[in-house]
């Protein structure tokens, strides 16, 4: 008796060693990790570097290509101004210090002055002096081309003026002088000045 229930023991062992063999088998199975996995961190770093590196590329031509120095067209550089087509060209200009300064004169101007109730006008005819750096055919051509312009201006600006205005040499040098700017700021905006005196050939007020 005492052998078959040593047998029993014995075929119960084995039956409990193979249970827990087969119970082990699939922990083990769920521990092993698929290769793949393993190299998933990497493909991921390795396409975050590439990406990296093309944006990198990418913003480097952005901020070269916007510091590039924008160069003037060739016709901004070489246009060349209304004062300096007027000069005297280059060899004569040696000759410019002993030459004389030029005139021009406009065509007398009439105008009704500012006085209320009476109907008074002055009659004023102006020489421009102009400088000797200003090539006389160019600039004869030019002031001609301009003249409207002048004489529209004097107009409305001896209108403007009263008998108090207008008496006295104090007040004819001060108009000159307006005159003057005015006639140089609008024949040469963006140069030195050009005419160098307004003379009076006629100021009569009737």
């Amino acid at each position: 008796m005492a052998d078959a229930d040593d047998t029993k023991n014995e075929e119960k062992r084995e039956d409990t060693k193979a249970e827990s063999t087969d119970e082990s088998r699939p922990s083990e199975g769920l521990d092993e990790k698929p290769s793949s996995s393993r190299f998933l961190p990497w493909i991921i770093m390795a396409v975050v570097a590439v990406l990296c590196a093309g944006a990198g590329l990418g913003l480097g031509r952005l901020f070269a290509g916007s510091s590039t120095p924008q160069t003037p067209e060739p016709s901004q550089q070489t246009k060349p101004t209304q004062a300096e087509n007027l000069k005297v060209d280059a060899p004569d200009l040696m000759a410019v210090g002993s030459q004389k300064t030029w005139y021009y004169e406009l065509e007398p101007v009439v105008a009704n002055l500012d006085v209320p109730g009476i109907t008074r006008y002055v009659r004023a005819a102006i020489t421009l002096e102009i400088s000797a750096e200003v090539d006389q055919e160019k600039g004869i051509a030019f002031l001609e081309e301009k003249k409207p312009v002048l004489t529209n201006w004097l107009t409305i600006y001896l209108a403007s003026l009263t008998l108090e205005d207008i008496r006295g040499d104090r007040n004819l040098r001060r108009i000159q002088s307006q005159i003057l700017d005015s006639f140089n700021e609008k024949l040469f905006p963006d140069a030195r000045p050009q005419i160098k005196h307004i003379l009076f050939k006629e100021f009569a007020i009737q």
